[in-house]
């Protein structure tokens, strides 16, 4: 392999671990259990399988693709789990973005560089849309039950004053 397209197996790798860093950024603010380095390493290792798949062996680069896909299957079913008590599942999106990193891996490495930076746009557009106004305002599951955020003594502002009840009790259960 020449010095040239080993420059260009090289940059197409920088490009994949550039855009794993930016959606695992997004993850790690967040605060969930994968982040910036995991997505980054994920894409990097994409991006090199696929690149070098693409240069040196065009004629079965599906098949290196698909072996990807896999790996990263296998991997992102390690960051779903189920919390027992109240049996809800934790995890499928931040799998689901471990997978679509590695497919912006795919994308660098196979020279797709605009389609790959453009990906990791929507994956990010995507992930950020759910805390939009306008999108909480048209999903039923992020609407809130009415009167939930107005409760009395549900506020840890200090600055807002709650009303006294007539029995003279304050409603955290103490005398006035």
């Amino acid at each position: 392999m020449g010095a040239i397209t080993q420059l260009t197996l090289f940059g197409r790798i920088a490009l994949g671990g550039l855009l794993g860093y930016v959606i695992g950024f997004e993850r790690e603010y967040r605060g969930k259990s994968a982040g910036e380095r995991t997505f980054a390493l994920l894409a990097v290792g994409a991006a090199g399988v696929t690149g070098l798949g693409v240069l040196e062996f065009p004629a079965s680069a599906e098949k290196v693709i698909a072996g990807v896909i896999t790996g990263v299957g296998f991997l992102g079913a390690g960051l779903i789990f189920r919390e027992d008590r109240l049996g809800q599942v934790h995890g499928l999106t931040t799998a689901a973005s471990s997978w679509a990193a590695a497919a912006m891996g795919i994308l660098a490495g196979a020279g797709a560089y605009l389609t790959a930076v453009l990906g990791t746009a929507l994956v990010l557009l995507l992930l950020e849309a759910d805390r939009s106004d306008l999108y909480r305002r048209w999903s039923p599951n992020k609407r809130r039950p009415a009167g939930s955020a107005e409760r009395i003594g549900t506020t840890d502002d200090p600055t807002v004053e709650l009303p006294v009840p007539e029995d003279g009790q304050e409603p955290g259960g103490g005398s006035t």
